[in-house]
């Protein structure tokens, strides 16, 4: 929901309307937050792209492991107009996800695992079937991938295919998902659980027939977003679209 604000002018030193400077020793601002960053509240203060947005403000509202920024900007809208808006944002990072698949068995290899936000939100038990996925972490998007699948699936992963980027939730998340896919080697030696257990990741791996994986997005079974993205590229451009090569005696 936009957020309308005072349209006067608003001081170099943010006192009329504008937000309170942060104090001097300001976790992630000028001293290291528990992530060792400083600077947060420069991020986006100097963008240029879109000459109907002036940034005037960022705060930093909170900085443990994400980011929530409050960004106070003015906008011009379509009939010239310019209004004062905020947006809070939650930065984590961009991320990439993966769909493993077998086209010689027409099978894919999801993960299911607890997530909270869902739960508290309506999800019965917050057992969610996911593709694998995972924060870059610095990382080139291709390896951070290869790393994500094999420490939530067990397998290693070689011939990895960009699919495409997308905002997952850009209202509100700065998230940037990389959509990748790599056929998986059912033959090798695989596992039933995995994850890191340091980071507190309990992972059940499952594997489906295609076929099943799609109904379970139509019945609502699996009700994650970027899964539902890569099952849907499957089945129209992916491994089993209408152009892709049938195995032998796959029907």
């Amino acid at each position: 929901m936009t957020e309308h604000v005072d349209t006067s002018p608003t001081p170099a030193n943010g006192s009329r309307g504008g937000p309170a400077r942060p104090a001097p020793g300001t976790p992630g601002i000028d001293v290291p937050d528990p992530r060792g960053r400083t600077g947060l509240d420069r991020h986006g203060r100097d963008l240029t792209g879109n000459d109907r947005v002036r940034v005037l403000d960022v705060e930093v509202l909170a900085c443990d492991w994400s980011v929530l920024r409050r960004t106070t900007f003015d906008y011009r809208h379509s009939d010239g107009h310019w209004s004062r808006e905020q947006r809070e944002t939650y930065d984590r990072g961009d991320g990439a996800t993966i769909l493993l698949y077998d086209p010689d068995r027409r099978t894919v290899l999801l993960t299911r695992q607890f997530r909270l936000p869902a739960y508290v939100n309506g999800h019965p038990d917050g057992m969610l079937l996911e593709a694998a996925a995972g924060l870059l972490d610095g990382d080139d998007p291709r390896e951070a991938i290869r790393r994500e699948a094999a420490e939530e699936t067990g397998r290693a992963v070689h011939d990895v295919e960009h699919v495409f980027d997308a905002f997952m939730s850009p209202g509100s998340v700065t998230e940037r998902l990389g959509f990748f896919a790599a056929p998986y080697d059912a033959s090798a030696p695989g596992t039933d659980t995995a994850g890191v257990a340091a980071e507190g990741e309990d992972i059940a791996v499952v594997e489906l027939p295609f076929t099943e994986a799609l109904d379970l997005v139509r019945t609502g079974a699996i009700a994650d977003a970027k899964t539902i993205m890569l099952l849907q590229w499957a089945a129209l451009d992916g491994p089993f679209g209408p152009s892709a090569v049938s195995p032998r005696g796959a029907r």
